[in-house]
């Protein structure tokens, strides 16, 4: 007569435990690496690009008032010049490292 499902999972696991080896793949088996923090790193800057378009486009179809209306509201907060570079800094660094770095996987 077979074994079981169950049994055939108990002495597998019985065998991993006497054999003391990490669960596979396991992040502390991994050497950190300059690819593998990009590619990280990539990953991370399509999902918040692909977040804030999302909620950008979502903005603009639901609230109540036109674009310039918001822009207008955005300048008469009167910002100051370091505040408003470094927005920009924010918005355009996800992009710009996010299309090169995909050039560089494609090339």
């Amino acid at each position: 007569m077979g074994t079981t499902a169950r049994e055939e999972m108990q002495r597998f696991w019985e065998r991993n435990s006497r054999s003391k080896r990490p669960l596979s793949p396991h992040v502390s088996i991994y050497k950190w690496s300059l690819p593998m923090a990009m590619s990280i790193t990539h990953r991370g800057t399509g999902v918040a690009l692909s977040l804030g378009v999302s909620l950008f486009s979502l903005a603009a179809l639901l609230l109540p008032e036109h674009f310039p209306h918001y822009l207008a509201q955005v300048r008469a907060l009167s910002l100051g010049p370091a505040l408003l570079c470094s927005a920009k800094f924010a918005l355009a660094l996800p992009l710009s490292y996010h299309t090169w770095n995909g050039i560089r996987h494609l090339v």
